[in-house]
């Protein structure tokens, strides 16, 4: 259903992120305008819309949605002008986010929000130069954005309530799950927590510990199977026994202080990088990457039906 007061869409820059968003707003039934600076940026953006669209279609598609529904608009000033909403995709660096989003705020509608897809930058830092940074947010979704239903909205200290309350109900609209963070913090809450695994096994496969195929294994057929339903702390409470998370600190509380884990990232040395992608092109061997994101396409669809029948609304809307 879409958002009484959200209409017109515009998403700036088409990246990966960007054509995500793109994908996601046309199977909700809106019109999208896309703007990218880019040589040959609307063609890659199509053939993107036109991989997306089959699992898109086969988790249901809103009455009205359709792939005619885009329009590219190479001028930023034209692509935005009457947007209610749009979503800024540029790339991650402070200066060009900062440039673009400024641009945005002086050509948009006054109500219009703007909401940027950084995964790391704090929205204080981004709505800095804007002459109205009230209506300036975070929201930060996750790779495929046209199938991952979590947005985090993060609002900077000029951000208004107002503007944060109607950013969660316009994305509960496009069926995302919005977790809005009250705190600002580089890299929100789930790319914290993806970095800190991320830096470990960078560190496993450095010391020779274990392959790529080995930590990916270990977390496939391990706490990835919990952390889908649970997460990492409801795994635990129910690894506590009838005690729960009380019985499960007091056991395993003492070995938080064992140096297991080491925090900081390794030096990404050429040696690491070429066992990082040596063992990635390994795993891969036979398959194209548009294979590999089809197959992830239709396990996800199906892994979230799981999700929404064992835990509903995953307590993020208080409910369980």
């Amino acid at each position: 259903m879409q958002s009484t007061t959200i209409k017109q869409v515009t998403v700036v820059g088409t990246g990966v992120i960007g054509n995500g968003w793109i994908s996601r707003f046309l199977s909700q039934g809106y019109d999208v305008i896309a703007t990218d600076p880019a040589d040959h940026a609307e063609v890659r953006m199509r053939a993107s819309i036109d991989q997306a669209w089959p699992a898109l279609e086969k988790q249901g598609l809103a009455e009205g949605a359709s792939k005619d529904r885009l329009k590219f608009e190479p001028n930023l000033e034209k692509a935005v002008a009457e947007a209610d909403l749009i979503q800024e995709n540029v790339p991650e660096r402070e200066e060009l986010k900062r440039k673009v989003l400024a641009e945005i705020d002086r050509f948009a509608k006054p109500d219009a929000i703007i909401a940027s897809s950084t995964s790391g930058l704090k929205p204080s830092t981004l709505q800095a130069d804007c002459s109205k940074p009230e209506r300036v947010i975070v929201a930060h979704p996750f790779n495929p954005v046209y199938l991952i239903p979590l947005v985090e909205l993060v609002g900077g200290k000029d951000t208004s309530s107002e503007t944060i309350k109607k950013a969660e109900e316009f994305y509960q609209s496009i069926n995302m799950k919005p977790l809005v963070i009250s705190t600002e913090i580089e890299g929100h809450v789930a790319d914290r927590l993806m970095e800190a695994i991320w830096r470990e096994a960078l560190h496993l496969v450095n010391d020779g510990v274990a392959t790529t195929e080995e930590v990916d294994a270990a977390i496939i057929y391990g706490p990835g199977l919990r952390w889908a339903l649970m997460g990492p702390f409801l795994t635990l409470h129910l690894a506590g026994g009838e005690q729960g998370m009380k019985h499960m600190l007091e056991q395993f509380g003492p070995a938080l202080k064992l140096p297991w884990t080491k925090l900081v990232a390794p030096e990404l040395t050429e040696e690491l990088t070429d066992l990082v992608v040596e063992g990635c092109e390994a795993q891969t061997t036979g398959h194209t990457i548009a294979q590999l994101e089809e197959r992830r396409d239709e396990f996800l669809i199906e892994l979230m039906q799981l999700l929404e029948k064992y835990w509903p609304g995953a307590n993020l809307n208080g409910k369980i």
